[in-house]
C-alpha cells in the first residue's frame, strides 16, 4: 500500500475533496478495511488492546497500533490506560464513534445483499 505524500497533487485534491464533501471526509474517517472493523468490534463495547488484536487475526500488531491512534486523533476512539502492573489500556467508541452504530448496520445489509446479487 503506497502513502500519498503530503505534497502530491493527488494528496491536495483528496484534502479538497474531503472538505467540499461531507461523505467522502467521511468515508475518510472510517475507510479502509482495518477502521471499519475495529469499530463494529467497539460497538460491543471496551475491548483491551490483545483482545481487539484476538478479533483481528490478519491485522499485524503494528498496524493495529496505527490504526487506534487514527481514531483517537480523529475522536472516534477513546483509549484509557489505568495505573496497574501490568498496565491495562482499555479502548472504546466515544459517543461520536457510536453514532457511527446505524451506518455499520447499514454497510453489513448492503454488503449481505450485494454479495448475493454478484
Amino acid at each position: 500500500m503506497s502513502k500519498i505524500k503530503e505534497t502530491s497533487t493527488n494528496f491536495a485534491n483528496k484534502q479538497a475533496l474531503a472538505e467540499e464533501c461531507s461523505e467522502v471526509y467521511a468515508a475518510n474517517i472510517i475507510g479502509g478495511q482495518w477502521a471499519l472493523v475495529i469499530c463494529s468490534w467497539l460497538l460491543g463495547g471496551k475491548l483491551r488492546f490483545g483482545e481487539l488484536r484476538n478479533k483481528l487475526p490478519n491485522i499485524t500488531e503494528r498496524m493495529l497500533v496505527l490504526q487506534l491512534r487514527k481514531l483517537e486523533e480523529r475522536k472516534i476512539v477513546t483509549r484509557t490506560v489505568y495505573a496497574e502492573v501490568p498496565p491495562r489500556v482499555e479502548y472504546e467508541l466515544t459517543p461520536i464513534g457510536y453514532e457511527l452504530k446505524p451506518i455499520i448496520e447499514q454497510l453489513e445489509q448492503w454488503g449481505k445483499k450485494h454479495r448475493t446479487l454478484v
